[in-house]
């Protein structure tokens, strides 16, 4: 990999010798809390700081003592993987008063901190900008007082703050994703598919209550993972007479053979009048007008509890070294920032102005003005909003539009968790725009064979939660059947074309598009989707499936590290799928806490591995009881896994021992994974309506078809640092090493060296990428709710 210019190496240019940085956890607990403390500890600790541990939240710094202890590399080991917060968190009464503040100032002078990274909700952050603000004042007085020497005024001047919003509701404003919102989405699914299997048994109906006393997001967003019937938040309370409504969509469904209803109520749901939505409420309703067999279920503080997952794990291990690069670039003048995720992008923002919008919201709800607060949340929210009305509620027959156009979907090469989500969205949204839907079984091999039917919205209920590809899928290519599958395109008179598929169905896309030369067939519209477990397709930071294969990773990685806990020392060596792509063995061994990752995209040699087996010697001589290492099945072909395995052992012996994992198809199985599951659904909605846009483009009224053949009717639907682009795959070509099946440059190298650095390995790391502090903005262009975060 490229080193990166000199003046971009942060190790060169930035240093934390001489200042001392506390991390603490305040408010409620969010899981992925202990990935963000273990950044912030082993950054500050590489860039020559000292870091210490604030026990007890804001109620540690008042007590002082022993709540605040110097973080050494080894305490914060082993806790990457664990849930909540294990320097604790506790709400403060006492922080509220000025003597509470005083009394916490004095203990920070005492161990000369004056870089504080706060991980917490909006009322936690606001606490630490009062306290900021407040700073040189409470010197002053603690000089009065004779508590501290009236040098320590100007030793200690500044107070700089830094926030990493940690909270499960995903309620504050400017930032497209907290800290646990992931996981609390996992453990709702999980719930709710479990649920899903019993209520079928019965025909129940579940009634669901979610967390989110003043935020519907996790409501919302299970809601469109898991396609329940009904959904109600806090920011859209439903019109008056939607009792009656939802009533009747329930029975609907159930005349349309499904043995089962799913309603889906955050704690906060409230009418248009401000009185709150019970679960009882619904559930005296649905068996009062209908005489259904209903549930209800609360899950409470499930929804907080469990290991975080892989998303949380890279989320808090990346803002974490952004708080510490923000700390230390920070001024006596730049305001107490947050750091936070903008699509696939960090971002700094001022957090007076998230925290005064994140307020916003709350006053419009209060003064019933909710249009107003769902565009407050962000357009992610509001685009959820919208996908989950487009999909959730059939339009009557008569309330349709009719287009007369025919529209194909087809999923190409291996399955990937989330294609199911993305043809069902693609269904349902054709079918609102007015298109007749068509399904292809089998890829192209099911195309040339003719293995094409009509598909109807009833028959995609139920798709989001299941894993694989219901429609079937197969790695042939089009180029050799190319004259059988324009045959069957004028036989049923295909007018648009949506491939969900991995890089075999980006060459399919081009051979589609070369192919319309000699066959006019191909002259539609035609977009794909990017899905795949190993993202390796160009012109897109990610591709639905990747997230459940890194969770796969994960989970079986943390199995394997506690299977040695009690033993003697040992390494395992772990071999992961992705081709020639090193996504999942390097972004699955930043959020398992690896020691190292072999890819190919990164050519190392024997030396390499010796430095290796060295340095984890080193770190096992003392406290460290476990090593991780994963390859990449093609980084290299002479040092095979058996290889590296063997040469562990043996360089090792006496030291630790070693043992070898390969995951193999684990990874493409199970369950989508809730990231996956909206992300696929979302993206495929974007693409029907930039199909249907197409169509009516392209439509020659005088020939009374569709006629496209420019670059720009053949794209790729992909994730770009902040946006969702449609980008035509012939400019894609320049940008593809097509030996190898990968992107010439792929945006998640940059974060190898932040994996050694947590690692324990001395690295130049590229700041070229970090977060500029910016301003909140209401309405961002219109095509940034992308959002990585759903």
């Amino acid at each position: 990999m490229a080193q990166p210019d000199s003046k971009k190496i942060f190790f060169e240019n930035l240093s934390g010798a001489g200042k001392a940085i506390a991390v603490l956890t305040s408010g409620g607990d969010a899981q992925g809390m202990n990935a963000a403390v273990r950044a912030v500890v082993r950054m500050g600790l590489y860039v020559g700081a000292k870091v210490y541990f604030i026990h007890e939240g804001y109620q540690g710094m008042v007590d002082g003592g022993d709540n605040i202890k110097e973080a050494s590399w080894e305490s914060v080991s082993s806790m990457l993987q664990v849930g909540g917060t294990v320097i604790g968190s506790a709400r403060c009464k006492e922080f509220r008063t000025h003597e509470g503040r005083l009394k916490a100032a004095n203990n920070l002078v005492q161990y000369g901190i004056t870089n504080l990274c706060v991980i917490g909700g909006d009322g936690s952050l606001t606490g630490a900008n009062l306290f900021r603000e407040e700073w040189s004042g409470l010197l002053a007085e603690l000089v009065e007082q004779g508590l501290i020497e009236t040098d320590a005024i100007q030793k200690y001047s500044a107070l700089h703050i830094v926030g990493m919003v940690g909270s499960i509701d995903n309620d504050f404003c400017g930032t497209d994703m907290t800290i646990g919102t992931d996981s609390a989405l996992h453990r709702i699914i999980e719930v709710v598919d479990a649920i899903m299997t019993t209520a079928q048994s019965h025909q129940r109906t579940f009634v669901l209550e979610v967390m989110g006393r003043h935020c519907g997001y996790l409501a919302l967003v299970s809601a469109l993972a898991c396609g329940a019937d009904w959904v109600l938040i806090p920011e859209m309370p439903p019109e008056d007479g939607w009792e009656d409504k939802m009533c009747q969509k329930l029975s609907a469904n159930r005349a349309g053979m499904k043995r089962l209803n799913i309603i889906i109520v955050a704690e906060g749901a409230i009418d248009r009048n401000n009185m709150p939505i019970t679960t009882d409420y619904i559930k005296n309703l649905v068996v009062k007008c209908l005489g259904f067999d209903t549930r209800v279920t609360i899950l409470g503080h499930v929804q907080r509890g469990g290991t975080p997952s892989a998303f949380d794990r890279i989320l808090a291990s990346r803002m974490g070294v952004e708080a510490v690069l923000a700390l230390l670039e920070t001024t006596a003048n730049t305001p107490a920032c947050v750091v936070s995720l903008c699509g696939n992008q960090s971002v700094r923002l001022p957090l007076m102005e998230c925290v005064q919008m994140t307020q916003e919201v709350q006053k419009a709800m209060d003064e019933k003005r909710f249009e107003e607060a769902v565009k407050l949340r962000g357009r992610s929210f509001e685009n959820n909003l919208k996908t989950y009305k487009l999909l959730a509620h059939r339009k009557p027959e008569s309330e349709l539009p009719t287009s007369n156009f025919n529209v194909a979907v087809l999923n190409v090469g291996a399955p990937a968790a989330g294609m199911n989500a993305a043809v069902r969205s693609a269904v349902r949204v054709g079918i609102s725009e007015g298109h007749k839907m068509f399904a292809v079984s089998d890829g192209f091999e099911g195309f040339y064979k003719g293995q094409i039917k009509e598909i109807k919205w009833a028959d995609v209920g139920g798709w989001t939660g299941q894993g694989g590809s219901l429609l079937g899928t197969k790695r042939t290519l089009p180029a050799k059947h190319v004259d059988k599958i324009a045959e069957q395109m004028r036989k049923h008179n295909i007018n648009a074309l949506l491939i969900v598929g991995g890089f075999e169905a980006f060459e399919s896309l081009l051979q589609l598009y070369e192919a319309r030369a000699t066959y006019e067939e191909f002259c539609i519209p035609m977009c794909m989707l990017p899905a795949t477990i190993s993202n390796n397709v160009p012109g897109t930071d990610l591709s639905i499936g990747a997230d459940t294969a890194l969770n796969a990773i994960v989970e079986t990685c943390d199995r394997i590290k506690q299977s040695a806990s009690g033993t003697k020392r040992r390494v395992f060596i772990i071999e992961t799928m992705g081709g020639y792509c090193g996504y999942l063995a390097s972004v699955g061994g930043l959020a398992a806490g690896a020691d190292a990752a072999y890819i190919y995209e990164e050519p190392f040699d024997i030396k390499d591995l010796q430095a290796n087996v060295e340095h984890l010697t080193e770190k096992m001589k003392t406290s460290i009881q476990r090593g991780l290492v994963l390859r990449n099945e093609n980084c290299n072909e002479n040092y095979t896994t058996d290889f590296i395995y063997q040469l562990y052992s043996e360089e090792g012996k006496g030291v630790f021992d070693s043992r070898k994992n390969v995951l193999g198809h684990m990874q493409q199985g199970g369950a989508p994974s809730p990231f996956d599951r909206n992300f696929g659904t979302k993206i495929s909605a974007k693409a029907m309506q930039w199909v249907t846009k197409k169509l009516v483009e392209t439509f020659r009224q005088d020939e009374g078809r569709v006629f496209a053949n420019t670059e720009d009717s053949c794209c790729l639907l992909g994730m770009r640092r902040r946006a969702l682009v449609f980008q035509p795959v012939v400019q894609l070509k320049d940008e593809t090493d097509f030996v190898h099946r990968i992107p010439k440059e792929q945006w998640w190298l940059k974060l190898r060296p932040l994996m050694k650095i947590l690692a324990k390995y001395k690295t130049s790391y590229d700041v070229s990428d970090s977060g500029q502090l910016e301003h909140v903005v209401r309405n961002r262009p219109k095509e940034s709710d992308a959002s990585v975060a759903m």
